[in-house]
């Protein structure tokens, strides 16, 4: 369905948006309420990972998978929506960001059709639709800073991969539409100092181990430092510490 037939008390985040980009609509019963009444501080970026955009959005509305997300923009860049986002869509599972344990209450989850095993680079017409529909989104909604604007695989070291290394951060970063680290200086490698800053920065081990902190160590570098491996390194270091310095993760889960 096209904008212009809307579902009873389903709402388009904007009108002229919905317009620029041609959403669409198509309400999945897999919502619930924010819990609390909080308003959303968090969007979580993911990839379907399935064969089609039509296969995500079946999925996405289908009970019995207990999944949906508030938005699914395809290859082609079409954006439809399928939770309103006064609503508390089941994208982020388990997982935390800084102190918000409960991510589906505090966050909007927007879907990329892209499957790693077909193809590496995201489609241009995809990235384009996304950074129009997070210009609109953060513009309506100061709580959500760019700093804020995250990956699925962040809030769930060592469960989730998503968008993956191929996912364009610095670019949207360029747009105000994200963050990158600038002049990284290489620091000693100190197990104890990334911990600290990793934690200051909003990431969380899923258990205080060396294989816990292993897994934030790879989805931290997933998304800033792709080509990294091998043991903790000094380029490791000066990146997590220019990030906590510059965006110490300050939210809290009231």
């Amino acid at each position: 369905m096209e904008m212009g037939s809307l579902a009873p008390g389903f709402q388009y985040a904007s009108a002229k948006m919905a317009s620029d980009l041609n959403i669409f609509q198509q309400p999945s019963p897999n919502f619930g309420i924010r819990r609390g009444g909080v308003i959303p501080s968090i969007i979580v970026l993911h990839y379907t990972a399935m064969k089609s955009s039509k296969d995500a959005i079946e999925r996405l509305s289908d009970p019995k998978s207990e999944v949906s997300a508030h938005y699914l923009i395809d290859e082609a860049g079409k954006v439809t929506q399928l939770v309103d986002e006064q609503k508390r869509a089941w994208h982020a599972g388990q997982g935390c960001w800084g102190e918000i344990n409960d991510i589906n209450s505090y966050s909007i989850g927007i879907e990329l059709d892209y499957c790693p095993s077909a193809k590496c680079n995201f489609d241009e017409r995809q990235i384009s639709s996304l950074e129009k529909l997070l210009f609109d989104i953060l513009k309506r909604r100061s709580e959500i800073r760019p700093e804020f604007i995250i990956a699925h695989s962040d809030m769930a070291p060592g469960r989730k991969f998503d968008p993956g290394m191929y996912f364009p951060w610095k670019k949207l970063s360029q747009k105000g539409l994200s963050i990158w680290p600038e002049n990284i200086l290489d620091l000693a490698a100190d197990w104890g100092k990334f911990k600290y800053h990793a934690e200051r920065f909003g990431y969380r081990a899923s258990c205080d181990t060396f294989g816990g902190w292993t897994d934030v160590l790879d989805v931290f570098r997933l998304r800033f430092l792709p080509k990294q491996e091998g043991k903790l390194s000094p380029v490791d270091m000066g990146v997590i510490t220019y990030l906590s310095n510059n965006w110490p993760n300050i939210r809290n889960n009231d």
